[in-house]
Order: structure tokens, then C-alpha cells, then sequence
């Protein structure tokens, strides 16, 4: 096996998922050369990981993309592709990628003709964690699932932009409160109430964080103005790298089903995730599942009638009112916790 293409072009999330994927590739097959076919926002955050070559597909550019790709490609044959994603999108770029053995999602997981695409399958493996999903896609290369361990490389620049916002004197949670589909966001007055109760009660520096798109920006104001103590708002000025040094080395990120919640997780900090329109057991921070406050059963419960062992797996609760089944005290109780487990294991800074 000398030769093989990764095809995961987004989320952040799921990106973050084949970080571990690329390192165990590595390490059990040294010398292996791995191509990368990524999405233009994700490469900022991956694009630079040591010893992958990364084509980057512009899914806005059309038709053009796919051509643009095939050239890239044009006399290439790799001896296997991994195909982890099934939007048809995905579907069509993998049309054009040659390669000899191609893996992707058993049958219960396609989707979108997934299956025209691909000769072998991962073993099926019902209730599983997306990161153990994209993991088990060594196993038919007659490799070892990849283990969950992350290396995102990040510059001094980025160490420094994180330090300069970052209190050294006591705990930092940061807030990234934007979802990319709205029905997996908490109401902001809400994140206003926990973000004062973290500093009244627990003495915390609040960061609040978002992209710069212009309704992550108006959530992340809206927060602030609601709170009665002050928070530090930092939402579209910072880069992807910042945002992961930042998250580094926050102490807990507060977060909904959204990328950064990955990504602090791949980083070593704690989640304090808010789930009900998703299921964290599939999709939370995959090193802090016991610091979710899951609503996620209640949500579908009520919205589709049915319990979790009865929907699809990965079936999603995205409907209006969702979210706010996670009560403020939810969330407050989830930091009271962890604190408490924080506290048992070294003092606050201030202590």
C-alpha cells in the first residue's frame, strides 16, 4: 500500500475526526503517501499537517471544481481512496479520483448513491461515534482502527495571539455559542445567564467566539449586551489556528453541536456541550461526553415520538424549541460539576 487518497471535504468537525485517521496511516504504514481531497475553510485549520499532500475542491465553484479536480488528478492511480463522505457532492468528486480499492460507509450509512462509488465497505457497527466511524476505515486495509490522538500544527503566532487574550490569574471559558444550522443554537439570553454565572460564582474569564459571518457576530453582541457582568468579545477576529491555540488553552469551551466543540476536544479541553437537537452519543466532543448536557431524548421524544432506540441513528431533532429544552440550570449544574472535578484535581489559579 504505497498510495492513498483521503476524500473528506467538511465539516470542521468531521475534518478534525480524520486527523487521527492521517497519524495512524503513518505510523502503521511508514512511508505511505496520502493525498487529501478538503474543502477551502477546512484546509485552514489541517492543510498544513506534515507529510500529506492536500487538493483543495472548491464545492462553490461548480462544475469547474470537479473539472479543476480531474486535472489535478490527470495520470494518477492510488491504491486506495477513502471515501468518507456520502453528500452526492462528495459522490461526484470521487467519480474522478482513481483509485483501485475504494472504501466507504456500510449500507446502513449510505446514502445519496454512496454505493456506485465504492467496491468495499466498513464493517457495519450500529450506535457508533463518528470518530470511531471514520477510524474503522483503515480496518479494511487490514490495518488497526485509528486511535483517538490529534496533532493540529499550530505556529507561535498562534500560540501568542491566544496568550495575549487568555487570563493567567484564573480560569478562561470560552463561548462558542454558533451552530452552522440554527436549530442546534441556545438562546443567547441563556448564554448570558451562564456566562454570569461562571464569573459571579466560579471567578472565570469569559471569551465569547464565532466566525465573522455577520449573524455569529450579532449572537455573540446580543450575549454580551444581555449580561450583567463583562465578557471579552472577540467573534470574527480571529483566525482558524488562533481560534484552535485559544481553545488550547481555555480550560472549558461551552459550546452547541458545532466545530470548535470538536476541535477544543482534539486540542485536550474540556466541552461543555449543549445537545438536544443532535445526539452527542454520535456527534458530541469526543473526549468530554460526560460533561454534555444531553436533552437530546426529551427533544425527539416530543418533536418526532420517538425514542432513541426507535429513530435512525444520527436521526436529528432540528426543530423550533429544540434547544431550549436545555434549561439554564442545566448548564449551570454541568460547570458546577465540572468545576467541582477541576478543583479536586488542582486549585483555581487563584487559589
Amino acid at each position: 500500500m504505497n498510495s492513498i487518497c483521503i476524500l473528506r471535504l467538511s465539516a470542521i468537525g468531521d475534518v478534525t475526526h480524520v486527523v487521527p485517521v492521517v497519524l495512524s496511516l503513518q505510523e502503521q504504514v511508514p512511508g505511505v503517501k496520502i493525498t487529501w481531497v478538503i474543502g477551502k475553510i477546512e484546509a485552514k485549520l489541517v492543510g498544513d499537517l506534515p507529510g500529506v499532500e492536500f487538493i483543495i475542491f472548491d464545492k462553490k465553484a461548480g462544475w469547474k471544481g470537479y473539472r479543476d479536480l480531474h486535472q489535478k488528478l490527470k495520470g494518477r492511480r492510488f491504491d486506495a481512496l477513502l471515501h468518507m463522505q456520502v453528500a452526492f457532492r462528495a459522490n461526484l468528486a470521487a467519480a474522478v479520483i482513481p483509485a483501485k480499492l475504494r472504501i466507504g460507509y456500510d449500507k446502513a450509512r449510505s446514502k445519496d448513491l454512496h454505493s456506485l462509488f465504492i467496491n468495499r465497505r466498513i464493517a457495519p457497527a450500529p450506535q457508533q461515534h463518528v470518530r470511531d466511524c471514520l477510524a474503522s476505515y483503515l480496518e479494511p486495509l487490514g490495518l488497526a482502527a485509528a486511535p483517538p490522538r490529534w496533532e493540529i500544527p499550530l505556529d507561535e503566532g498562534n500560540y501568542d495571539f491566544a496568550r495575549n487574550h487568555l487570563a493567567n490569574d484564573r480560569r478562561n471559558l470560552v463561548i462558542s455559542p454558533c451552530a452552522s444550522h440554527i436549530l442546534r443554537n441556545w438562546p443567547a439570553e441563556r448564554y448570558a445567564q451562564l456566562a454570569d454565572h461562571a464569573i459571579r460564582e466560579h471567578g472565570m474569564k469569559v471569551i465569547l467566539v464565532g466566525s465573522p459571518a455577520p449573524f455569529e457576530a450579532e449572537y455573540c453582541t446580543a450575549i454580551e449586551q444581555a449580561m450583567k457582568e463583562s465578557a471579552l468579545n472577540i467573534c470574527g477576529k480571529d483566525t482558524l489556528k488562533q481560534l484552535t491555540a485559544l481553545l488550547a488553552g481555555a480550560d472549558l469551551v461551552v459550546a452547541p453541536d458545532t466545530g470548535p466543540a470538536h476541535i477544543a476536544s482534539a486540542m485536550g479541553t474540556d466541552v461543555l456541550g449543549l445537545f438536544a437537537a443532535s445526539n452527542p452519543d454520535r456527534s458530541g466532543p469526543y473526549n468530554s461526553l460526560q460533561w454534555c448536557v444531553n436533552r437530546y431524548p426529551e427533544a425527539l421524544r416530543k418533536f418526532t415520538g420517538k425514542t432513541v432506540d426507535e429513530a435512525r441513528w444520527g436521526a436529528k431533532a432540528e426543530f423550533e424549541g429544540a434547544m431550549e429544552l436545555i434549561t439554564v440550570d442545566d448548564a449551570t449544574t454541568m460547570l458546577d460539576r465540572w468545576m467541582a472535578a477541576r478543583n479536586e484535581k488542582s486549585p483555581s489559579p487563584q487559589e
